[in-house]
């Protein structure tokens, strides 16, 4: 079982930056793709990033291309997302999201079906 915890949200101002960090307990970290995805009160959830095993590869939501950058570190079990010039469309709760295998060419990493395990979300408000 791999568990996923993660943490930085809070409350912030339009045009402000915020780090999100997810901490995993699994000990082939390095072999999990990673992803961040959000959901909004009443809305669907929606990708916005995510990373291979090695950190190689990133992808990008079209909303948050250039303003957001994922990241990890291997050697602490954990991956970032550094939010930069945040709006108040990106109120949501974020969530972490771990798969166990590989991405492939071809795989849809935008659809959270693909991913195994999931953290239990942290709350970011963008005022305006």
């Amino acid at each position: 079982q791999v568990q996923l915890v993660e943490s930085g949200g809070g409350l912030v101002q339009a045009g402000d930056s915020l780090r999100l960090s997810c901490a995993a307990s699994g000990r082939a970290f390095s072999t999990y793709p990673m992803g961040w995805f959000r959901q909004a009160p009443g809305k669907e959830r929606e990708f916005v990033s995510a990373i291979s095993g090695g950190g190689s590869s990133t992808y990008y939501a079209d909303s948050v291309k250039g303003r957001f950058t994922i990241s990890r570190d291997n050697a602490k079990n954990t991956v970032y997302l550094q939010m930069n010039s945040l709006k108040p469309e990106d109120t949501a709760v974020y969530y972490c999201a771990a798969r166990l295998v590989a991405f492939y060419a071809g795989l849809d990493y935008q659809n959270d079906h693909v991913y195994h395990y999931w953290g239990q979300g942290t709350q970011v408000t963008v005022s305006s």
